[in-house]
């Protein structure tokens, strides 16, 4: 059975900046003392390739896939907790693009979020398309 959701639309003028995939392991914000403190970049591991996230970008759920893998954290690694542990999502299809190049993660088709392969600073055509397309 396909599961075919909705596009989900995002402000054009937004929606490029905000598609630029994050490249950095961590990036800085402020916990709650205003002290300075890192967190983790959206990253998933699925079928041998790493996707990072795209955010604001229409596009249509497809076939579940299975299963893909959040991968550990430790944003902060000279403190006393232990890093995150690597957590389970379900992978999807994203209509209209090879699952190599993006998919969309989460627990169900309505939650999930597009991510996609990185190369360099450049996002991958197929989800230029996308862009243009929302």
């Amino acid at each position: 059975m396909k599961a075919v959701l909705p596009s989900r639309r995002g402000s054009v003028g937004m929606l490029l900046a905000a598609a630029v995939l994050t490249l950095s392991v961590a990036c800085t914000s402020s916990n709650d003392d205003g002290a300075s403190a890192s967190s983790c970049v959206f990253l998933v591991n699925y079928q041998n390739h790493e996707y990072s996230d795209v955010a604001n970008v229409d596009f249509t759920v497809g076939d579940k896939l299975g299963p893909a893998t959040l991968p550990s954290c430790d944003d902060t690694p000279n403190d006393d907790d232990d890093a995150q542990t690597p957590t389970s999502t379900t992978a999807y299809a994203v209509k209209g693009v090879d699952p190599s190049i993006a998919i969309a993660v989460g627990e169900d088709p309505g939650d999930a979020r597009l991510v996609a392969v990185h190369s360099g600073n450049k996002i991958p055509p197929e989800v230029k398309e996308l862009i243009r397309g929302s």
